[in-house]
């Protein structure tokens, strides 16, 4: 068994995936770091789009790194959740799910054939600028999150 960590940029149809042992705090926080210091060491802010799991948060960096080195890294980010059951709005979930598809569809003998099979996913997908099809509409939120937008009375 092993872990994914996908991290992808829409707008730029650029993806990339982490394969770790686990799905620790710990791990969770070498994802990041290596998002800020590796994809984005020039960026101000990263915003992140992600699900509500407990390791997702700023305290797994002050877990896994020194004080300072945690709040540089938490410092970079914007971090938004989405809602409970609404994995469904995270584009990740849907690039995840077509790597399950196009990828993950066999069984891998081992983490380092793993990784070899995530890297050339990843590495077609972005070459080919492989956009996320994301189909959910305004239309659609007003409908399926409506007790997030206000009811205005005349």
């Amino acid at each position: 068994m092993c872990n994914l960590f996908l991290v992808c940029e829409p707008l730029r149809s650029w993806r990339h995936v982490m394969v770790s042992q686990r799905r620790t705090r710990i791990d969770w926080a070498h994802c990041i770091k290596e998002l800020v210091d590796v994809y984005y060491p020039d960026a101000e802010v990263i915003v992140l789009v992600q699900d509500n799991l407990n390791t997702h948060t700023p305290a797994s960096l002050y877990e896994a790194f020194p004080p300072a080195e945690a709040k540089r890294l938490a410092d970079r980010l914007e971090i938004h959740y989405t809602p409970k059951h609404g994995s469904w709005l995270n584009m990740a979930e849907i690039e995840l799910s077509v790597l399950a598809e196009q990828c993950l569809d066999r069984r891998l003998a081992d983490q380092a054939t793993l990784e070899r099979e995530v890297m050339a996913w990843e590495a077609a997908r972005n070459a080919a600028s492989r956009g996320v099809d994301w189909r959910f509409t305004t239309e659609d939120a007003r409908i399926k999150l409506k007790h997030l937008y206000p009811t205005i009375h005349g």
